[in-house]
């Protein structure tokens, strides 16, 4: 597994962000290629798939299976000093998508040499995973419709849990991840004469207030949420001015399409209600993100068994909470039938979170990544 560290290392110094992995797109087609495989380029513009068929004696091959890594690294200045620190200063792989690369290209690697399968092994390298969809952008370009699959599977490094252990989850397993501005529109005026003004940051002060209650007071409490205002801003050009207006901003998380209905409808009710009351104008643009991460019961299945297989009944968990954290292959979980799995990256050093500046993939797993995905084209189409 040398070549992998040297591979995911080389990754891991060039990173490139959303739809400019064009050397990462690169390195992934020239190793592909190398191994004989159909490699396809222009999907979501950096993407690249890499086709392995292997029929059987009749010649057919009739079964597929889709197998997905991500290419985009953040906009993080790297704090790391390692030899294979980032070389473009405020670009860093801080979520592990070098390693996911290296990981995917290990098992074409293997396969290709093997042939231990009958059937298509549909190789995805998708860009812009972070914060453009890239995903998205892959499947309506075609992508399903040109590389059918009966079924598609993600796998993602999870720092704090032991390198070596996997975690499977049966449904949900990474929420949604939706964002709201909201704008108070009010009559600015001077701070000493209050009663001339209509003012919006009173009015934003209460809506924030009233926003915690949408979690607590509008869903069931068995179904997981999050609201969490992270901007309020108004004015602010003197002491003694009331501003004209004040914007909110924020995000939502939810493991299902009905709750993000009803914080969406509760969002809009107390704006609404909100503003009437302080004798301001609102408007609340919501705005639909990733959607829930959720794997189907099957696949999961067959997840679980493989990874069993791989690192041993102890080393695979199923208990573990699903992530209020969000990730686009669920688009894809949209369109065909799937599971996305955690590794564990380590719990030290090794284990540091995911964007953080210190944070560096766990080389040590390369292997055991590896043997998953083989694992899992062997058990599907062997």
């Amino acid at each position: 597994m040398d070549n992998l560290v040297a591979l995911r290392q080389d990754l891991h110094a060039h990173p490139e962000l959303a739809f400019a992995e064009h050397r990462s797109g690169d390195v992934v087609a020239g190793f592909l290629q190398a191994l004989g495989l159909e490699v396809h380029r222009g999907l979501a513009g950096t993407g690249v798939v890499g086709v392995l068929r292997n029929g059987d004696n009749d010649g057919r091959a009739s079964r597929s299976i889709g197998l997905r890594a991500d290419l985009d690294a953040l906009p993080i200045v790297e704090q790391n000093r390692f030899a294979h620190r980032s070389q473009h200063e405020g670009r860093m792989h801080a979520c592990g998508h070098d390693g996911h690369t290296a990981m995917l290209l290990g098992a074409a690697e293997v396969l290709a040499r093997s042939r231990d399968f009958v059937g298509t092994v549909v190789f995805i390298f998708q860009p812009a995973e972070e914060t453009d969809g890239g995903a998205r952008v892959m499947i309506e370009q075609g992508l399903f419709q040109r590389f059918p699959v009966e079924a598609v599977f993600g796998m993602h490094n999870w720092p704090g849990l032991a390198a070596g252990q996997f975690a499977v989850h049966n449904g949900p397993v990474m929420a949604c991840a939706d964002q709201f501005d909201i704008v108070l529109a009010g009559q600015g005026g001077h701070a000493a004469m209050p009663q001339q003004a209509r003012d919006p940051l009173i009015a934003g002060t209460a809506l924030v207030q009233a926003l915690q209650t949408v979690v607590s007071r509008t869903l069931d409490p068995l179904d997981p949420a999050v609201v969490s205002v992270t901007r309020f801003f108004a004015g602010g050009e003197a002491y003694n001015v009331i501003p004209t207006e004040a914007h909110i901003g924020g995000t939502v998380r939810a493991f299902r399409a009905e709750v993000r209905d009803q914080i969406e409808a509760a969002m809009a009710r107390l704006t609404a209600g909100i503003a009437t009351a302080h004798g301001v104008q609102a408007h609340l643009d919501y705005r639909r993100g990733y959607p829930p991460t959720v794997n189907a019961t099957r696949e999961a299945a067959l997840c679980a068994e493989v990874a069993r297989h791989v690192a041993g009944e102890a080393n695979v968990r199923t208990d573990l909470p699903a992530s209020m954290g969000a990730e686009d292959f669920a688009y894809m979980l949209h369109e065909k039938p799937g599971c996305y799995v955690w590794i564990g990256n380590g719990l030290g050093a090794g284990g540091c979170m995911l964007h953080n500046p210190h944070y560096d993939f766990n080389d040590t797993i390369l292997p055991l990544g590896v043997a998953y995905w083989v694992e899992l084209v062997k058990r599907m189409l062997g």
